[in-house]
């Protein structure tokens, strides 16, 4: 959820949740750190047109208080979200642009946002209205994104989509769920997205965000857009460490948390040092603050590095080929000789060998 909208004419209603974006915080600075690399382009069977989307001037949004940031780069992942707002029975586009505009209103006004936070929002009525100016035309370009504001930790990196309702017990409209699949496949290709790389605002925030039954939905729409692109479907499950562990996992935890800012010794011992810094970096992201390096720490740190990137993150990449048998040395440089050193790993563990170190891959060296 990117912020309620307030209830004009008894159009929406706000729910007793708490709104986990207090700004509209992104981490930017701190993933660009990583040298992040897109993965290589997905493959449609067929190609994916997409539903048509309404855009901004179309449905008569208000300009952003201040440019919105354009970056030269793309997204690795989709961030779904809910409304939490009614479960309305009216599926008419006239609803579709209504809400639009309350959200905007309510973002700017009372968030204090400089434009709607999400890129797009698919109605109960499967109409996709765009989100934050200039998102659309991102999109279409497939080389650049519009910074958002709908996940912290996740804004530079993410396309967020809002899907109009409440899907704590209630299921969304199966008009609602086709168009949520044709949007995530037409994002994939454009921007060369997997399957498994789409995600729920609760896999990296402290929310119910997007509701129980619509983040049970997951697994399917990430199932129903492979079908279409290709590729395994599923989602990395990540190992957990906490106080006490010790090794070369732990050793990667720590350039990691390193690599974003931490004060804390690179030894392969989770003490409560690590801890402490494990906590810090979970309250900055939002996360459920607990110290243990789990499924929401591991999501805000597995920011895909590749060839040309340097720093601590590559380190942690090297530590953890060097520990599966593999001759990387640990230099913090991604050269050819790692490149290559990822590529044969990721073959032989069945992944895309394309050198790349997005999520699967950092799961797999994890593991």
């Amino acid at each position: 959820m990117t912020g309620l909208p307030p209830t004009p004419s008894a159009l929406v209603s706000r729910l007793p949740r708490r709104a986990v974006l207090s700004g509209a915080v992104s981490l930017g600075a701190a993933l660009t750190a990583f040298g992040a690399a897109a993965p290589a382009r997905a493959r449609p069977r067929g190609g994916s047109a997409g539903p048509d989307v309404i855009d901004c001037e179309t449905w008569g949004a208000r300009s952003p208080r201040r440019d919105v940031t354009v970056l030269d780069s793309v997204p690795h992942k989709i961030i779904v979200h809910h409304t939490a707002t009614k479960n309305v029975t009216d599926y008419s586009r006239a609803r579709a642009v209504t809400l639009a505009r309350a959200m905007q209103t309510y973002q700017m006004d009372t968030n204090g946002w400089i434009d709607t936070g999400q890129h797009f929002t698919v109605t109960r009525g499967g109409f996709v209205t765009e989100g934050r100016h200039e998102s659309l035309a991102a999109l279409e370009s497939g080389s650049e994104m519009v910074e958002g504001a709908h996940c912290i930790g996740q804004n530079t990196v993410a396309v967020g989509i809002e899907n109009e309702g409440t899907y704590l017990t209630e299921e969304p409209r199966a008009e609602q769920y086709e168009v949520l699949v044709s949007l995530c496949a037409k994002i994939c290709v454009q921007y060369g997205i997997r399957a498994y790389q789409i995600y729920g605002h609760r896999d990296f925030n402290s929310t119910q965000c997007p509701g129980d039954r619509l983040y049970a939905r997951l697994p399917q729409l990430r199932e129903d857009v492979a079908a279409a692109l290709g590729g395994d479907p599923a989602a990395p499950v990540w190992s957990v460490l906490r106080r006490g562990d010790a090794g070369e996992r732990v050793r990667a935890l720590q350039y990691l948390l390193v690599q974003r800012g931490a004060q804390v010794p690179v030894n392969g011992v989770f003490g409560p040092e690590t801890e402490q810094a494990v906590r810090t970096f979970q309250r900055v992201s939002d996360t459920v603050v607990d110290g243990v390096a789990g499924h929401q720490t591991w999501h805000q740190l597995s920011v895909p590095v590749a060839r040309g990137a340097a720093g601590q993150a590559v380190r942690a990449v090297q530590t953890r080929l060097a520990a599966l048998g593999y001759r990387a040395e640990v230099d913090g440089l991604f050269g050819p000789g790692t490149a290559a050193l990822v590529a044969s790993f990721q073959s032989a563990r069945s992944l895309p060998s394309d050198g790349v170190v997005d999520a699967r891959t950092w799961n797999r060296l994890l593991a």
